[in-house]
């Protein structure tokens, strides 16, 4: 069974005399240990999936239709009080900033003996020191001296970890980071994707990692959901996807990493920007910005289909080629 199943997902939001589409019927499973990559441009429903995962959507959205499923539980439609019990002790996420995430007027110990102590029994003292142990886990210095300070009081990668440690106080089954490195320098990003990978791998923790950087999801994850205008277009193992993309849109993601274009010379783009929830195309979504597209594109909605070694949705699949030059990866 696995660990996470979602099936014919559709999020949408109410608006004053009619309704937006976020999520368009999407579906992946997830295995317990297994590291699943979602990528795409701002605006593509990344994080609306995570949001919606952990049953956290505030109105105006609401999950439409489909299942999400925990290890067999249906959680759409769950109880608020029985959500609460799954929600930071068996699934656990990490947001974009650590800043709107930890409470600026507690201390990090606060918030840590707080979280423990709502879905276990413990002593004071006993939720200190699994706090300390967490944050010797995801290598936090002087822990102890940690529990009494505030989060202004340290650096953005500090608090980027103690999220993490937060994330990881109850043993959870499932991580959903999104954007996990957003706010920190290139170091810090290194190291926190090191974190988690090893997290991952010790402990059999599902992870879904939200992100636009795809050299990330390369070096993270065992599988790829590449979404555009809230919809799964490209599904696959991250080697295939990243070495051998077959939907346009993959491509033109692959073609715009600054080491696919030689030293200067301008990088590549894909033309166009991604449609708001108001004005997604009737069709394929993407064929406003693809040079391949037909007029069947253009009034035909693809379904998601087997091809090569992955599934996309893509009408003219068949005729498109890597864009990578043979025996080149990214």
């Amino acid at each position: 069974m696995s660990l996470l199943s979602v099936r014919d997902l559709t999020v949408k939001f109410a608006m004053r005399d009619h309704s937006v589409t976020a999520l368009n019927q999407i579906s992946f499973d997830l295995k317990r240990g297994e590291r699943l990559g979602i990528v795409g441009e701002s605006g593509a429903g990344k994080s609306i999936t995570g949001f919606s995962l952990m049953n956290l959507l505030s109105k105006p959205g609401y999950i439409a239709g489909g299942k999400i499923q925990f290890q067999g539980e249906d959680i759409v439609g769950m109880p608020e009080a029985k959500m609460r019990r799954i929600r930071g002790n068996r699934m656990a996420m990490i947001f974009q900033d650590p800043m709107v995430t930890l409470n600026p007027v507690l201390t990090i110990g606060q918030q840590m003996v707080e979280t423990l102590k709502a879905h276990r029994k413990l002593s004071k003292s006993e939720a200190e020191q699994i706090a300390i142990m967490k944050l010797k886990q995801v290598y936090i210095p002087s822990p102890e001296e940690r529990l009494a300070q505030y989060p202004h009081e340290l650096s953005g990668g500090m608090r980027q970890r103690i999220v993490i440690a937060i994330a990881l106080l109850l043993d959870p089954e499932l991580i959903i980071a999104d954007e996990p490195t957003t706010a920190l320098d290139v170091t810090i990003q290194a190291d926190i994707m090191e974190l988690l990978l090893e997290l991952c791998q010790s402990s059999k923790v599902g992870l879904v990692l939200i992100t636009h950087d795809l050299g990330v999801v390369s070096q993270m994850t065992d599988r790829t959901l590449v979404m555009y205008a809230g919809r799964i277009i490209e599904a696959g193992t991250t080697r295939e996807i990243i070495n051998d993309p077959q939907h346009p849109y993959t491509q033109g993601l692959i073609n715009a990493l600054p080491q696919q274009t030689a030293p200067g010379q301008r990088l590549k783009q894909i033309p166009g920007a991604m449609p708001t929830l108001n004005e997604v195309p009737a069709g394929c979504p993407f064929s406003p910005r693809c040079t391949f597209a037909t007029d069947q594109c253009r009034h035909t909605s693809p379904e998601i289909v087997r091809h090569a070694h992955v599934e996309v949705a893509c009408h003219e699949v068949n005729r498109l080629q890597s864009p990578l030059p043979e025996g080149q990866s990214a």
